[in-house]
């Protein structure tokens, strides 16, 4: 089938609001270290209807350390594409890379297609280029092809504003609530909706969201954490310390997320941990996670969440992280990063007449937060209580605010030394933001348009 006749029934689906395809997902084995890597496939699984637009299969967004592509068999046309990031990407910037092998569940979902498609990734190179790393051939009609009917859980709407094709689906996937914990867990998974559309420019696109929840009880009330000595099976196997990092929460059992997910709607998901320990994570078109009882759980959720949904870097560089320094600054493909002092990648934005590099008083806060730190490690080795730690941030936060609020160039966009854990060579667009500190200050006016542009590919 053409690419145009594609397109032609995808028009006639959406005005006719008939079904529309169903949603194919390729699983694969990701492996290797740090100087090789390898795929290998899984399975493939038929799922539910399409929950995306039917107009707009191909992604030109340019995100993404990976990159992958549906190409139909009897013309060669790409039908559909996206970009994503993966654990394994992060993996292996890990020292641990260095040393071991490791493998990584994945999987790549797409609108189900009439007949065989060649799907192929790719990742991208030092200067920016996406090239081809496994291609494997699918048949829809196979008889290896799961069809059998998604897990019977509980799925309800947060909120719906339509239906899943013509607005944006966010699932929100509860770990380590217990059946006596499901009321509190509709309560987090509430709050966490109204936590993402407190913020610009998530509030000013409510509508074109639909949210989605899924019940998926635990045994144990809680999830892993194994630097402070507790272990859980929870459902979906999310837990604290990832890549050594006691605040990191990530799941490694993608399949089981997988499963769980495949009985919802959804192009984005978020899942949130009963704990009360700071945490989350956020990898693009992957997923994302937070706490769900901390002080800081609106900060986090919606910083993590910009990983997870626009491919946000980390734009601080204070703080310790699990991933190796790079010894050169490479152009990060992050739409809030850049490793030129001119800022060409977001130069419609600049502020008029202001200096390149842009002048912050960037000595002032490191010597702060280096005090910061020190006293964070402390907390964490001497297991004081939580609240310790809430307490830290608090004090943080106040003293950051007043030295990010000052000086000439306050509020400005320029190109500001200091992102993506480094802190020289790479540069932020604004003195402040929410992926820079836990500040109340909210996305920087880049990281705003990144977003905006995300959705603009879902909704309708």
């Amino acid at each position: 089938m053409t690419h145009r006749i594609l397109l032609f029934l995808a028009a006639v689906a959406a005005a006719a609001q008939v079904p529309g395809p169903r949603t194919l997902r390729l699983d694969y084995v990701h492996t290797g270290m740090a100087a090789e890597e390898h795929f290998a496939l899984d399975g493939v699984v038929l799922e539910g209807e399409w929950p995306g637009p039917l107009d707009r299969w191909t992604d030109e967004s340019n995100l993404g350390k990976y990159y992958f592509q549906v190409l139909d068999r009897a013309t060669n046309r790409v039908i559909y594409s996206r970009g994503f990031a993966s654990i394994y990407g992060e993996w292996e910037t890990t020292g641990e890379a260095k040393e071991q092998r490791r493998a990584f569940s994945e999987s790549v979902r797409f609108p189900a297609p009439d007949g065989p498609v060649q799907v192929v990734i790719k990742k991208r190179g030092a200067r920016n280029e996406f090239r081809e790393t496994w291609s494997i051939v699918v048949d829809p009609a196979g008889a290896d092809v799961e069809r059998g009917a998604p897990p019977k859980l509980n799925v309800w709407a947060v909120m719906q504003n339509g239906a899943p094709r013509d607005k944006l689906d966010l699932l929100l996937m509860g770990d380590g609530y217990t059946a006596a914990e499901m009321e509190k867990w509709h309560r987090d998974a509430r709050r966490m909706a109204e936590l993402l559309f407190a913020a610009s420019p998530f509030k000013e696109h409510r509508r074109d969201f639909n949210v989605w929840a899924v019940d998926t009880p635990a045994e144990e009330s809680g999830v892993a954490r194994p630097s402070d000595g507790i272990f859980r099976r929870s459902p979906l196997r999310a837990a604290y310390d990832a890549f050594g990092s006691e605040r990191y929460v990530l799941t490694f059992d993608n399949k089981r997320l997988r499963e769980a997910a495949s009985a919802a709607p959804y192009e984005f998901i978020e899942i949130v941990v009963n704990d009360r320990k700071y945490g989350g994570g956020g990898i693009f078109n992957l997923f994302a996670t937070v706490s769900a009882d901390n002080v800081f759980t609106p900060y986090v959720f919606v910083h993590e969440f910009g990983h997870h949904f626009a491919g946000l870097a980390d734009e601080y560089y204070t703080s310790d992280v699990a991933y190796g320094s790079a010894t050169e600054r490479p152009e990060p493909w992050e739409p809030n990063a850049t490793a030129d002092p001119l800022a060409a990648k977001w130069k419609d934005l600049l502020t008029a007449g202001i200096g390149l590099p842009s002048i912050w008083p960037k000595k002032e806060f490191e010597q702060m937060e280096q005090a910061i730190q020190e006293r964070r490690h402390a907390i964490r080795a001497q297991h004081r209580p939580e609240a310790d730690m809430e307490a830290l941030f608090r004090e943080e936060g106040a003293t950051a605010t007043r030295i990010l609020g000052s000086g000439a160039n306050a509020g400005k966009v320029g190109a500001f030394e200091g992102a993506l854990y480094e802190g020289r060579g790479y540069y932020r667009p604004q003195q402040d933001c929410i992926m820079f500190t836990r500040d109340e200050v909210g996305f920087c006016a880049v990281c705003r348009r990144a977003i905006e542009r995300v959705i603009r590919m879902y909704a309708k």
